[in-house]
């Protein structure tokens, strides 16, 4: 699997997340970002399965990088 780096947000402090990649060979998306760590919006999350995890994705990460998320 290889990843396709698709973009960041400038809220960043060091450069790395959030961000999102592209599989090349799915498709799918990854985004890298920083774990849900509030316990209270945490336990509205619904059905969180072990491996999986919620992060945090500043709406101008979107706003940035929309075109290139759905593949336009």
């Amino acid at each position: 699997m290889a990843l396709e780096f698709l973009g960041s947000s400038n809220t960043s402090q060091g450069g790395g997340c959030p961000s999102f990649y592209r599989d090349t060979e799915t498709g799918d998306i990854i985004v890298q970002g920083l774990s849900l760590t509030d316990p209270d919006k945490r336990a509205q999350l619904l059905k969180v399965k072990p491996g999986e995890d919620a992060v945090v994705v500043p709406v101008i990460l979107f706003d940035l990088h929309a075109a290139k998320v759905s593949g336009a």
